[in-house]
């Protein structure tokens, strides 16, 4: 299977690297492209302040021409936090999309999006500071509306970026959980 993965406002941690190296030992040819061309960061207000500075139209833009040379293929549009709302757009966005697998956060939907069926699985913690459980079911609701199958795992008591040990919300368990939960989303495609 052919993914893109989009890194969070932290950057192109090497905790993204690290499961997209994980996703290409289990078969799949995975691309990770850095939207912030370099820069990570240590704190998510200067990750945030960055992505700001950068604005959504040109990171949007950045994704649009990252994913683009594999898109012909059918792609799994894949991201954690910030990087998932891009991928959610661009997926909702490409009628050869393959699946849409979130991890760590969702976007608005827009009213007319709508899909053929198309496979998502959000991994997200519980509680999650900045995906509480009203938007998730609203966002849940909206998604099945636009013609999505979802499915939803969560992970009681992990922080909101938990997948990266070099933050404080990590959690071996849930990280663990979540990548077994993607790569057996990505291989029944």
């Amino acid at each position: 299977m052919n993914i893109v993965l989009f890194h969070s406002t932290y950057g192109l941690r090497p905790a993204v690297r690290d499961f997209a190296d994980r996703l290409a030992a289990a078969g799949h040819e995975v691309h990770t492209p850095d939207l912030f061309e370099g820069r990570t960061f240590d704190s998510l207000e200067e990750g945030m302040a960055h992505r700001d500075e950068l604005g959504r139209d040109e990171l949007l833009k950045r994704a649009v021409l990252a994913a683009a040379p594999y898109s012909d293929a059918g792609l799994v549009y894949a991201g954690f936090s910030f990087g998932g709302s891009l991928a959610q757009h661009l997926a909702l966005a490409d009628e050869k999309a393959r699946g849409l697998l979130l991890i760590h956060g969702t976007a608005d939907i827009a009213e007319d999006a709508a899909v053929d069926e198309l496979p998502v699985a959000l991994h997200i913690a519980d509680p999650d500071p900045f995906e509480t459980q009203d938007w998730i079911n609203a966002w849940y609701l909206r998604m099945r509306r636009t013609g999505a199958e979802v499915e939803i795992s969560f992970y009681r008591g992990a922080g909101h970026l938990y997948t990266d040990p070099g933050l404080p919300d990590y959690d071996e368990q849930a990280a663990e959980a979540t990548f077994e939960g993607a790569r057996a989303f990505v291989e029944q495609l």
